[in-house]
Order: structure tokens, then sequence, then C-alpha cells
């Protein structure tokens, strides 16, 4: 039978361990004080198979890389659910996981769901979170040992509409900021996005959930990404699949062409099959490993 002394000394041994693996998975409030934008309301969030409804109570969650492979990047990540649902395991914690195992420190916003009974202007209350989580991350980048000129923001579906709103919009600042720190994310990972809310492209739901059933058309372009692109865009990764019939790869080839005519270097990768949301192709691997080779060539990675 084990000692007590001994299994005290095991415990010891241990617990910095379990400290690390805790610390690296803890959710705080996106807001220290109050809400901006926010009506009084009672919480409806719910929770089921981990997509989540009704989130009126932004958070983000931390998940910091072992401090033997961190390299001071960091991902702020998006996930997707047509501004309606937020798919926080697949498109969020998941995805966590497995830039921290690249080095980065990751951070899953679950920013508040488009409604008329929570926010004074919903339109403005997921980018008001998206620009605290960049204002957040950065101000501690210290504290998370963090290079504050290597923060980044990723998306997919809507919340690729998310980062990419965040990351042509960030000079117009929609939330407290007494310290005037920079809300441009360093650079955009936009998987299967939406970017566009005009009739021709853009994705219906996205637009209705954000804008309402009938927004005019100077809001729509103002939230259509591809028309808010200039030359201090931050670079981005897009990946899509050509045979997406829920957001047409359209909206990653239009915002390319933004890009580009701007002179923002960006990656475009487009696959024949993966429809939307790539459950079956391309694997994981396949395009995040583009999008590591991607992030090493621009260096936000480094080279080896």
């Amino acid at each position: 039978m084990m000692s007590i002394n001994r299994f005290l000394t095991l415990l010891l041994v241990a617990l910095p361990s379990i400290w690390i693996f805790t610390a690296a998975q803890t959710t705080i409030p996106l807001y220290p004080h109050k809400i901006p934008n926010a009506l009084p309301s009672k919480d409806q969030e719910t929770n089921k198979d981990n997509v989540i409804r009704n989130v009126s109570k932004p958070t983000l969650s931390i998940f910091l890389p072992d401090a033997a492979v961190a390299n001071g990047t960091a991902v702020i990540v998006c996930p997707g659910g047509g501004y309606g649902v937020l798919v926080i395991d697949r498109e969020g914690y998941q995805v966590a996981k497995e830039l921290n195992k690249s080095g980065i420190a990751a951070f899953v916003l679950k920013y508040r769901l488009p409604s008329e009974e929570t926010m004074q202007d919903k339109s403005l209350g997921p980018l008001q979170d998206a620009q605290q989580a960049i204002k957040t991350v950065r101000e501690r980048a210290a504290e998370w040992k963090i290079d504050p000129q290597k923060i980044g923001i990723m998306g997919f579906s809507a919340g690729g509409h998310l980062a990419a709103t965040a990351g042509t919009h960030y000079d117009s600042t929609f939330i407290a900021n007494t310290n005037k720190t920079s809300l441009r994310p360093d650079f955009m990972i936009l998987v299967y996005p939406v970017i566009s809310l005009l009739d021709k492209i853009g994705h219906k739901g996205s637009a209705s959930n954000l804008l309402g059933a009938s927004p005019g058309i100077e809001k729509a372009k103002y939230f259509s990404n591809e028309l808010q692109v200039t030359k201090t865009t931050p670079p981005a990764f897009l990946t899509h699949a050509g045979d997406d019939t829920v957001v047409p790869v359209s909206n990653s080839i239009k915002f390319y062409e933004a890009l580009n005519a701007k002179g923002v270097p960006s990656d475009l990768h487009i696959y024949a099959k993966g429809e939307h949301g790539y459950l079956k192709v391309p694997s994981f691997e396949e395009w995040y490993g583009r999008c590591r080779q991607w992030m090493r060539t621009n260096g936000f990675l480094p080279s080896n």
C-alpha cells in the first residue's frame, strides 16, 4: 500500500500539470462590467448537443498551448450557425485544441446572437463582441504570453462573416476603448464564410437574423464585407467548397478578388467537394495544413 507521504509527493508533482490543464480552458465573461447595447432581459441561453441558442451573455473560453510549443500567436475563434445558433464544439472547442497543437493560443468567442429582445441594435451586438475579444486578448497579451502583433480572428460560416466584419470595420469603434487599443486583427482565417448580405450571393438566413427581414440597402451594403475592403484590411486565408449550396462559393471568391485588388496578401483554396461544413471532405488536416503554411509564409507562425 502506498504511504501517505508517497501519495502527497506524487500529488504535489502532478498539481502543476493539473493546474495548467484547468487554466488552459478557463471561461471568462467577455465584458468585466456592463454589456454594451444590451436591454434588460432574462437569460434564456440553452445548450443542446453543443449547439447553443439565445446567447445574451457573451464569454471568452481560453485555450493556452503547452509552454514547450507556444509561439506567441493567438487566434480568436468564432463558431458558425447563421447568427441563429452557435456550433460551439465542432467549430469552436475542437478547433481551439487543434490550434494549441500548433503552439497557437486560442480563444473561443461565444458571441451574442442577434435579438431585438436583448439588444438595442441587434446588428451591432456580434461585432461589438468580436471587437471586445480582440481588445481583451491584445491588452492581456503579456499575461497569456502572446505577441500583440500576431492576433488573428477565425470564423466558420456566419462566424466567418463576423470575423470578416471585424477585419473590415476595425476602424469604427463600437465598444468602450479608453486606451485606444487597436481593434484590428492581424490576420483572418475564413472557413466557408458568409461574406455578402446582398440578395445575389448572400446567405438569407444570416442576413435576416442579423439585419432583420427588410433591411435598407445601405445597411446591407455596410455589412457586405466584399464592399468594405481597403489597403489596410488584414490579410486573409479563405477556404470554401464549390458544391456549397448553403453559402455559395462566390462569397469567398468576391472577397478574395476585393483583397487582391487592394494588394492585401491572401490565399483562397476551393475544393470541388465539401458542401457546407466540411463534414466528410476535405479533412481538417487538409485545409488546416494549407492554412498553417500560409501563416508561416506570412510570418504569423515560425518558419520551422
